[in-house]
C-alpha cells in the first residue's frame, strides 16, 4: 500500500494543541511530541466503525484487544507478556504520576538521567518526592550515561525510583543492550524500582535495530519494572488518551492499581478502539512511516550542518532532533534559542524545559514541505 506523509493538512483554527500555541502569529509549531499525519487508515475505518455503533458507555478493554496487544509485544520484542500484567491509563504521563506514588513513599527521592522529558521532572514532585539527576554525556557525537556519575548521585540520594526514558526522548537515543545492562545493574545495586518509558519503541529508525523492553531483560529486572507504553506516538492519535503499563510482579502491579483508585478515569472507548486497530493492522503503515521520518532525520541533519552555531548527533529514534544552540548563543548573543527562532517564525521547545538550558528540541513528524519552511527559516535568520 502507499499512504501519503506528503500532504500538508491545515490544523490552524481547530482544536490542534500544538498550532493554536501560534493561532495569530505565523509560526511553523515543531515543539510538542505531535505529528502532522493522518492516522493511519485502519485506523480510522475501525474509529468509523465503532462510531457507527451509537453507544458511549463505561468501557474495558475486550479480549480481542488484549490479544492484539500481547501478539504486538511478542512479535516486535518477542516478549512474552501475560494479560494479568497489563494495567489500562488513560495516559503515558499517567502513568509516570501512578509509577512514582506506587514505588515508594512521599519524601523518597526519584533518580533520572538528564535532559530529560519534563514530566519525568515534574511528576515526582507532584508526589511530594525529591528528585535526583545525573546527566547524559556527548560522546564521540553520541550520547551516553555516565555510570560514574551515575552511581555516586544514587548513593548520596537514596533514591528509591529510577525513571528510565527507553528510547529517549529528547536526545533521540536507542538505548543498546549493554547499556541497559549497566543500568540494571545499578538497578539490582541499589534496590530500584524502575519506570520505563518505552512510548517510542515502535519508532526506532534504523531498521537493523530492535526495541528491547527493559523488563525483558531478566527476570529480576521484570520483577522490579513498571513499563509504559501507547500507541499514541507512532500512530499519531494521543487525543483518544489510551496508555497500558506492563507490571510482572504481583505487589508492584497491586500497589500500582491501589494508587489508581477513584483518581484514574476509564480509558477512553475510542482510545480502545484505535489501540487494537493500530497494533492489529498498522504495521504497513508504521514502515511507510519509518522511511519517511528517516528522510527527514538525515534532511534535518544536513540542513543545520550547514549553520553555524548548531549541531546535534544522529537521531537513533523518535522523530525528535535535539539541538545544540549554545555556540549560537555566544556568537549571536542569543540569551534563549527557543525565543530566538520563535521571533523568526519558527516554534521549537525550550531545552530549559528538559533541564538543558541553550537546547532546543524540533519535531520533524511532518511533511517535508512544512520542515523545509521552518529550517529556510532557522537558517536564514542565523545568516542574517
Amino acid at each position: 500500500m502507499v499512504f501519503d506523509f506528503d500532504t500538508v493538512i491545515d490544523r490552524r483554527g481547530g482544536d490542534s494543541t500544538k498550532w493554536n500555541k501560534y493561532a495569530d502569529r505565523d509560526v511553523i509549531p515543531l515543539w510538542v511530541a505531535d505529528m502532522d499525519f493522518a492516522a493511519p487508515p485502519a485506523v480510522l475505518e475501525a474509529l468509523q466503525h465503532r462510531v457507527k455503533y451509537g453507544l458511549f458507555g463505561y468501557g474495558q478493554p475486550w479480549p480481542s484487544l488484549v490479544d492484539a496487544v500481547i501478539k504486538h509485544l511478542e512479535r516486535e520484542y518477542a516478549w512474552s507478556v501475560k494479560e494479568e500484567w497489563l494495567v489500562w491509563l488513560p495516559g503515558l504521563v499517567a502513568g509516570l504520576e501512578v509509577a512514582c506514588r506506587a514505588a515508594g513513599d512521599a519524601g523518597d527521592t526519584v533518580f533520572t538521567a538528564t535532559p530529560i522529558y519534563p514530566p519525568f521532572l515534574s511528576a515526582p514532585k507532584h508526589s511530594q518526592r525529591s528528585v535526583a539527576s545525573a546527566a547524559l554525556v556527548l560522546d564521540d557525537s553520541l550520547w551516553r550515561w555516565d555510570v560514574d556519575a551515575t552511581e555516586q548521585v544514587l548513593k548520596q540520594s537514596k533514591a528509591k525510583t529510577l525513571l528510565l526514558c527507553h528510547p529517549h526522548n529528547p536526545v533521540g537515543r536507542a538505548w543498546h543492550e549493554n547499556e541497559l545492562l549497566k543500568i540494571a545493574r545499578l538497578a539490582e545495586k541499589h534496590n530500584l524500582i524502575v519506570c520505563s518509558d518505552e512510548i517510542h519503541c515502535d519508532l526506532i529508525l534504523d531498521p537493523t535495530r530492535r526495541h528491547r523492553p527493559f523488563a525483558s531483560l531478566s527476570p529480576e529486572m521484570a520483577k522490579r519494572t513498571i513499563t509504559l507504553m501507547a500507541p499514541s506516538k507512532t500512530f499519531n492519535i494521543p487525543g483518544l488518551g489510551c496508555a497500558f503499563a506492563v507490571i510482572a510482579d504481583t505487589r508492584l502491579r497491586r500497589d500500582f492499581r491501589t494508587v489508581m483508585q477513584g483518581i484514574m478515569p476509564h480509558v477512553n472507548t475510542l482510545g480502545l478502539v484505535a489501540c487494537e486497530a493500530a497494533f492489529r493492522h498498522g504495521r504497513p503503515w508504521r514502515s511507510a512511516l519509518l522511511e519517511y521520518l528517516r528522510g527527514n532525520a538525515r534532511h534535518v541533519e544536513a540542513i543545520l550542518g550547514r549553520m553555524k552555531g548548531l549541531s546535534m548527533a544522529p537521531v537513533e529514534a523518535t522523530y525528535l532532533a535535539w539541538i545544540d544552540a549554545r555556540e549560537l548563543c555566544k556568537t549571536h548573543g542569543v540569551d534563549n534559542p527557543q525565543r530566538f527562532f520563535e521571533d523568526v517564525g519558527v516554534g521549537l521547545s525550550d531545552g530549559a524545559d528538559f533541564g538543558a538550558p541553550g537546547f532546543v528540541r524540533l519535531n520533524f513528524g511532518c511533511p517535508r514541505a512544512t520542515l523545509d519552511a521552518a529550517l529556510a527559516r532557522m537558517e536564514k535568520a542565523i545568516a542574517g
